[in-house]
């Protein structure tokens, strides 16, 4: 077995282990950063989820780091892809305007901005990348973790990885059970927390919905693809709360659960720069084609792209029959997440109603070339809601909706090391739950929900932080988990170099101002400007 030493381990390359890996490397520590699928970038690149952002995100409310990463993705446009002047001339470019997000955009462009971001590192040689690698087991000494065992995705010999801290950015927590570390899954009772959407009981494996996204462009021609298995299940498929048939247009609307029927248009004659997304404004899910799309034809020049590519992460692709993680059939289930995405591809193909009274887009065209993938979906299933530690600050719903707290602005915590904004989303759960999506203010993110309660040198860098199954559905999105892990990535370098613990560091006052002090230099907001949530 072969055995490496290294002074911060990261274990899992989406947005928040890069991050991590960046914030620890740029205060000039040796890193090793794990990743078991092929591309760097989590639910950024891998997962094919356009980032879901917040209202002031082009001017305020993320960390240098991110917006060095989205203005490298405009870069990267602008310096390689044939734009139109107008196009090359809008300084908020949305390459695929979309209106998730004001930067939609290929998950390919994002890996190179990534990798660029780590090559100076690489090529000194104070950051190693395994990839595809994923943890497997883990030694502990007491109440501190010693080393992870990693596996290559196609066998081969294993590699044990020592490290003085261990950062674990997994998109499911996957370190917590391999080290022991006490953590929540699921929807935590009332007693509990104090939560008022919370149920009575625990519900453990009650978890939101997983999807598997994928890419498609419409363009002359038949594309049908290969009948799947199961479709006459999903077909069929009525929850009971959906208002018909899964596979179909009309669905609950996410903030009020009234049945909304969503249109359909493939490359409509519409006005890319007319695109204004901002989420608080307009979800802007109305026509499901422009809703994420990612390659607006129209900003390009003539015949470069055949068609627009819209992706596909829409209400009819969430799998909620059962979790992906911590129960016997997590395997079963995340065959079924594919399978779902998949039979969503054929029905939009061969049965989906038409605006002009027929059925079904032959023309749509599966890119699997887009999403760097074999079976033509994303490489990996987006994972809404992790394993969470048991943390030194467990943020609950009270914290931050405004129908309980009421108006008072944005949360404030005395040891924020960083911010975000987004309502409280829940997607369909695997309990039988509907949408539960609610306003907030603008928050912070607590150190201590960064730090587990008993193992002292491993630090949650990603959707496991100390949030509920509720609060969960606010601090997931892609600039708040980029934070995460790079304030944990500072963290673990802010202790080597001064001899501390996170736990010393949060409960010191002094510390505590010197390193917020340190993040602050680093172009992390620990607060708020004067504004108030929607």
């Amino acid at each position: 077995m072969t055995e490496m030493e290294t002074d911060v381990l990261v274990v899992g390359g989406g947005l928040g282990g890069v991050a991590a890996a960046l914030a620890a490397l740029r205060a000039g520590r040796r890193v090793v950063l794990t990743e078991e699928y092929d591309w760097l970038g989590g639910q950024l690149t891998s997962q094919a989820v356009p980032p879901d952002e917040h209202t002031w995100v082009e001017h305020f409310g993320v960390t240098a780091g991110y917006r060095e990463l989205r203005n490298g993705i405009r870069a990267f446009y602008r310096r390689h892809f044939p734009l139109t002047e107008r196009a090359r001339a809008w300084r908020e470019l949305n390459p695929g305007a979309g209106w998730v997000s004001p930067l939609c955009h290929e998950p390919r462009v994002a890996v190179a901005v990534l990798e660029a971001m780590l090559a100076p590192y690489r090529g000194g040689g104070r950051l190693v990348v395994l990839q595809p690698y994923r943890p497997v087991a883990a030694d502990t000494d007491g109440d501190r973790v010693t080393a992870v065992q990693v596996a290559h995705r196609y066998g081969g010999d294993e590699i044990t990885i020592s490290a003085p801290y261990v950062l674990d950015a997994t998109e499911t927590g996957e370190l917590l059970p391999l080290t022991g570390t006490e953590y929540v899954t699921g929807f935590e009772a009332e007693s509990d927390t104090g939560e008022p959407g919370a149920p009575a009981e625990a519900q453990p494996h009650n978890m939101q919905a997983v999807s598997v996204c994928f890419a498609i462009d419409h363009v002359p021609g038949d594309h049908t693809i290969d009948r799947p298995p199961n479709y006459a299940f999903w077909r069929d498929y009525a929850p009971p709360f959906w208002g018909g048939n899964l596979l179909g247009w009309r669905s609950p609307h996410p903030r009020t659960l009234e049945i909304t029927e969503r249109s359909f248009t493939p490359n409509p004659d519409d006005d890319p720069l007319a695109v204004r997304a901002d989420q608080r404004r307009n979800p802007g899910d109305g026509n499901l084609w422009t809703f994420r799309r990612i390659a607006a034809r129209r900003l390009f020049t003539e015949g470069a792209y055949e068609s627009d590519i819209t992706l596909v992460n829409w209400p009819m692709i969430d799998y909620f029959l059962g979790p992906v993680f911590d129960t016997d059939d997590a395997d079963r289930h995340l065959r079924g997440v594919r399978e779902l995405s998949r039979c969503v591809l054929y029905w939009l193909q061969t049965e989906a109603p038409r605006p002009d009274g027929g059925t079904g887009f032959p023309g749509l065209r599966l890119r699997g070339d887009v999403t760097g993938s074999p079976d033509g979906l994303a490489q990996a299933p987006y994972i809404r809601e992790s394993r969470r530690i048991r943390a030194e600050r467990t943020i609950v719903e009270q914290d931050l909706s405004i129908a309980v707290r009421g108006d008072k602005g944005a949360v404030r915590y005395p040891d924020s090391v960083g911010i975000g904004m987004y309502r409280i989303d829940l997607h369909p759960s695997t309990g039988g739950d509907n949408y539960f999506d609610v306003a907030n203010s603008p928050f912070e993110i607590p150190l201590g929900a960064l730090l587990p309660q008993r193992v002292d040198n491993l630090l949650a860098a990603g959707k496991n932080i100390g949030t509920t199954h509720i609060t969960n559905g606010c601090y997931r999105l892609h600039p708040v988990e980029w934070n995460i892990g790079e304030a944990a990535g500072a963290l673990a370098a802010f202790c080597l170099d001064l001899g501390t613990t996170p736990r010393a560091v949060r409960e010191d006052p002094g510390l505590l101002t010197d390193f917020q002090a340190r993040l602050e230099d680093q172009g992390v907001e620990l607060h708020w400007p004067d504004i108030v949530g929607y």
